[in-house]
């Protein structure tokens, strides 16, 4: 089971492709707060209310100051499904080899429906303009969690 990140840890650096394949880093951001949300797979329930909360509150979060990026194990080609079924505007990307997942400690054993098995666990990581974890919320809900952020977060 990977580590969870605590505030003050250095975020772990990573590139990922996006919806349309393109690459984006962390480092990209850098002078910017992020968002950085971890989900288990696009085009399904929990996820996508997750993603569609993200987008309805963007425009406060960016004014802010907080750019968001979503992460989840699938290919690009999914994503882009994602994106144009729901009308997304968040930033999400795809780790197929999950390496970014565990390195943010939003992969490994978690219980669902009663069971305990291996998989995406619902993350949020908030990343200062210097790359350190601010916050990192674990386990976290799809629903209402943005409104957690937003009030955790003091927006």
């Amino acid at each position: 089971m990977s580590e969870r990140l605590q505030p003050g840890d250095t975020a772990p650096a990573f590139t990922l492709p996006d919806a349309d394949g393109n690459e984006v880093s962390l480092a990209d951001h850098k002078g910017r707060k992020v968002i950085v949300y971890f989900y288990p797979a696009a085009l399904t329930p929990g996820c996508t209310k997750q993603a569609c909360d993200f987008t309805d509150n963007l425009d406060v979060l960016a004014a802010a100051g907080y750019d968001v990026i979503g992460v989840s194990p699938d290919k690009p080609e999914k994503l882009a499904k994602f994106r144009e079924k729901e009308n997304l505007k968040v930033t999400l990307v795809g780790d197929p080899s999950k390496e970014v997942l565990e390195a943010y400690g939003a992969f490994g054993e978690k219980k669902l429906y009663g069971k305990v098995v291996t998989g995406v666990i619902r993350s949020t990581v908030v990343v200062d303009e210097d790359g350190k974890v601010e916050h990192a919320f674990y386990n976290v809900k799809a629903t209402g969690h943005v409104a957690k952020i937003i009030r955790d977060l003091g927006i």
